[in-house]
């Protein structure tokens, strides 16, 4: 029951925090056609979980509330880009070349497929 209610605090948060941040950035580049908002959120989500697995690697203060907490609530709700990136780096950082740039071409791919398929289906 706590991972549960971590996880929905953490995303209730995360998905406010991605709200709050894109509409803000959207707004101050109103009437750009390019998606600044999603792009900084990715970002900072990027950086993010970057920052806080390098810490994890490095000092011992990460519990397993903390991620639930952290990663899967907040960062899982402000973005998933942020999970995807860190597993693709992960991958190569483990010697994986492979698995990473089939995992980076193969999601951007696939997702833009299933927007595609998806839209078809709706009209």
């Amino acid at each position: 029951m706590k991972a549960i209610l971590l996880v929905a605090f953490g995303g209730a948060a995360g998905a406010l925090a991605r709200w709050a941040m894109a509409g803000g950035i959207d707004q101050w580049a109103r009437g750009s056609r390019f998606p600044w908002g999603t792009v900084a959120v990715n970002a900072v989500g990027c950086l993010i979980i970057g920052l806080l697995y390098g810490l994890a690697e490095t000092r011992a203060w990460l519990t397993d509330a903390t991620r639930w907490l952290l990663f899967v609530g907040f960062l899982g709700s402000f973005t998933t880009f942020s999970t995807f990136s860190w597993q693709s780096f992960d991958l190569l950082r483990q010697g994986h070349a492979g698995l990473a740039f089939a995992n980076l071409l193969g999601s951007v791919a696939l997702g833009l497929a299933c927007v595609w398929l998806g839209y078809w289906a709706g009209k």
